[in-house]
């Protein structure tokens, strides 16, 4: 159960859950009984509110064009509300506020999705918006700002009317601190409106809620033991606080095409599977028990695992260089303080990249091996590509705002990238030569993109009801061939982003599939009110 939003009235919480490796929306009731699902169509889902209402349930999607939906309650068809995300309704339900991950500040639109503005411009400041709450008895905006070079958070008030905020001050980070990342933003309600938060928080490995004031910043435990406990719901008859406790588990599974085989890579959380190029060698990055994540290298069924690093941060899995025996990762934190390597697939000859500003993350290698392309984000949601030459150690940007590169092509000409959200979404190529970001399949509704071992097509996946489609585009020089062709249908669906992270990769000769098979449990429990 995730994203667990409580109805008005108290009577049903509403979450997303995986059907066929695709999360779509439920609803059930406080309680008990049998979840209704209500949406199962295409694309994963993140839970936003309820209307005022509680007629229905606002909810986005994870990866596509940014668009906020809602769907009847009691079931019905979806409509799209706004293009947009984090959707916050006004107490009479007439307006929606939300935000847009290539633009400023704050907007507001009609229910119905017409008349949109912005009611607030943050234009020039460091700090990114995410709307929370409503103020009780007014339709000012409890906002969250997050930047890419501080681990904090900002907490602001918007008056939408006057067009101004006022400063909560800096969170403490360690607030902040939570096994894979930051706290989950969508968790975060009123204990006491307009005063204090309930979340959820990670300390020492476990999960808990707490209470966080806006005015002194103080935290409070509220539930105790090994958790993990999300999603704080206060019921509003004062019955006390919903509570979701549970624990994801998943499987990482190698699926060999011509066999139609499975086999089971990793038992334990696993994420960010990258295929070497040879296609014989996996590495994944895992998320054991406490703070710290693992990065493996293994066989393609799972043999002669080995581990090459440990981080209290969140690792990141990088690329395989042509060699391959030479791989890439990151540590990602905030700002400088995210690191980038490049190792041995035995663990020997670890090096880290020189910094690049930003958030650098997952460094692409040169076919010759002789330089390596980093992805670096700004505060923005958007990505400055650079080079580094590792002989020279010498630094060289290529392009301002483009893609998240995800591979060149085999004579170093070209970079190609898929960007999950905002207008650009779909697939982009940066032209090398040129230093030009060009856009190639725009609207495409994909993790990642991988060139064909021969280097004159490249391949991408599509999720849909049941099943993932794998498509090759041929290309040539920079330049499509004609259009997009179906390369496999794979007779069962896996996600593509799993936690916020890449939860699938496919081998250059299209021979295996590496994916995330996400399971778990959780229970909806109530924390009396004494």
């Amino acid at each position: 159960m995730n994203d667990a939003k409580l109805s008005p009235d108290g009577h049903a919480v509403a979450f997303f859950s995986p059907v066929g490796g695709i999360a779509q929306v439920f609803l059930m009731l406080t309680s008990g009984g049998e979840p209704l699902q209500l949406t199962n169509d295409e694309g994963d889902k993140d839970v936003d509110t309820f209307s005022p209402d509680g007629t229905e349930i606002y909810y986005e999607r994870s990866i596509g064009r940014e668009e906020v939906w809602a769907v009847p309650t009691l079931g019905g068809t979806p409509r799209r509300v706004v293009s947009g995300s984090y959707a916050v309704p006004s107490a009479d339900g007439e307006f929606i506020y939300y935000v847009k991950s290539d633009s400023f500040g704050l907007f507001r639109a009609g229910k119905s999705g017409l008349n949109e503005e912005q009611v607030y411009n943050n234009e020039g400041s460091p700090w990114f918006f995410i709307p929370l709450l409503l103020f009780p008895g007014s339709n000012d905006v409890l906002v969250a700002g997050e930047r890419r070079d501080s681990p904090n958070i900002r907490f602001s008030r918007i008056n939408v009317t006057r067009h101004e905020a006022v400063d909560f001050g800096e969170v403490n980070p360690q607030l902040t601190k939570s096994t894979g990342g930051d706290w989950n933003m969508r968790d975060v309600v009123w204990a006491e409106p307009g005063k204090t938060l309930l979340l959820s928080r990670t300390v020492n490995g476990l999960t808990n809620i707490w209470k966080y004031s806006l005015q002194d910043r103080g935290l409070t435990q509220i539930t105790l033991g090994a958790g993990p406990d999300f999603s704080p719901m206060p019921d509003p008859g004062g019955k006390g606080i919903y509570l979701v406790n549970g624990k994801s588990s998943n499987f990482l599974t190698a699926y060999h095409v011509h066999s139609k085989q499975s086999t089971d890579i990793a038992s334990e959380d696993a994420i960010q599977p990258v295929i070497s190029p040879d296609g014989k060698r996996v590495m994944y990055i895992t998320l054991p028990a406490g703070e710290n994540l693992e990065l493996w290298v293994s066989d393609i069924n799972g043999g002669n695992k080995l581990k090459i690093a440990t981080g209290d941060k969140t690792l990141g899995a990088g690329t395989w260089a042509s060699d391959n025996i030479h791989l890439s990762f990151n540590e990602l934190a905030t700002g400088t303080e995210s690191k980038n390597y490049i190792v041995g697939a035995d663990g020997s000859g670890l090096r880290e990249l020189p910094p690049m500003g930003g958030t650098p993350a997952n460094p692409v290698w040169s076919p010759d091996q002789k330089s390596l392309y980093v992805s670096v984000v700004d505060n923005r949601q958007l990505f400055n590509i650079w080079k580094w030459t590792v002989d020279s150690s010498s630094l060289e940007k290529i392009v301002d705002k483009c893609v998240f590169v995800q591979d060149v092509d085999p004579r170093g000409q070209y970079l190609l990238g898929a960007r999950w959200s905002g207008e650009m979404a779909g697939i982009l190529e940066v032209s090398i030569p040129e230093r030009r970001c060009i856009s190639l399949l725009p609207g495409i509704t994909t993790a990642s993109v991988t060139f064909a071992r021969d280097g004159k097509s490249f391949l991408y996946a599509v999720a849909s009801r049941g099943e993932v489609t794998i498509y090759r585009q041929p290309w040539r020089d920079g330049k499509l061939i004609g259009a997009p062709q179906v390369a496999l249908k794979v007779p069962f669906a896996f996600p593509l982003t799993y936690n916020g992270s890449n939860a699938y990769d496919i081998s250059r000769d299209l021979s295996t599939i590496v994916y995330v098979r996400p399971g778990g449990h959780a229970d909806l429990y109530l924390l009396s009110q004494k």
